[in-house]
């Protein structure tokens, strides 16, 4: 059976002909205004073919983002999953690795956050790679600087925690939340304005530009871009998808 575009397609060549003859002025090239007016008369009577045409073009749009994220990734192993300033959790070792960009005063992250949580307390053989992505304006900047000052002092994980826990975050709630999680105020304040962050940082947005994120949350699980929040039970899917593929990064 035709499909209503598969319909369209043929009306239009059987009717191409009649509109030359229409206009015989022409020879044999058809009238454009002619056949523009039998395409829109056909379009009129079946509209449905302008959404189905929209979906085959999205699906079309779509797969080929996912092919040039994938090949991003490939290419981009090594940042992705062994920066030396990446924070990581979880089990270093691990057999799976998961990597997540995230904005502290992203909505979507947060909800995310209880599926990262399950996630490293449910599956010992998991490595999570934490990549700051602060895209939300000069508060998530510095609170990104704050996590990554943190890492310095070994507290990465219970800080981000913490930062991704404040509904309403500040620059000064910034610095209450790292006292609260037992962090050397001063020495965080110094290692927050050491170059070597910012350029990091830098790294990790060209990074996400070239596999194809531009909003957060956005997880890469074996090897897929995974974009938006997920649950745990979805996560708990990703890794397990990747463990039986093989694809572990």
């Amino acid at each position: 059976m035709r499909t209503p575009i598969l319909a369209a397609l043929a009306a239009l060549v059987l009717l191409m002909p009649l509109a030359a003859a229409a206009h015989p002025g022409h020879g044999a090239k058809p009238d454009r205004g002619a056949v523009e007016g039998i395409v829109r008369d056909y379009l009129l009577k079946n509209p449905e073919v302008i959404e189905e045409a929209i979906g085959v073009l999205r699906a079309r749009q779509e797969e080929e983002r996912r092919k040039r994220a994938e090949a991003a990734i490939a290419e981009n192993g090594e940042a992705l999953h062994a920066h030396p300033m990446s924070p990581v959790s979880g089990n270093a070792g691990g057999d799976v690795t998961v990597v997540e960009f995230f904005d502290y005063r992203c909505g979507f992250c947060k909800r995310a956050l209880p599926a990262m949580e399950a996630l490293l307390e449910e599956d010992a053989n998991v490595r999570v790679v934490w990549k700051e992505f602060p895209i939300l304006g000069p508060v998530s900047v510095s609170a990104a600087h704050a996590a990554m000052a943190a890492d310095r002092q070994g507290k990465y994980y219970p800080f981000h925690l913490a930062l991704m826990k404040e509904p309403e975050l500040t620059e000064a709630k910034v610095l209450v939340i790292a006292a609260e999680a037992g962090l050397d105020l001063e020495r965080l304040q110094q290692d927050m304005e050491d170059p070597a962050i910012q350029a990091y940082l830098d790294e990790t947005q060209a990074l996400a530009r070239e596999i194809g994120i531009n909003g957060t949350p956005a997880f890469v699980v074996g090897g897929k871009l995974v974009p938006g929040a997920v649950d745990a039970a979805r996560m708990k899917e990703l890794v397990a998808a990747a463990r039986a593929d093989g694809n572990r990064e």
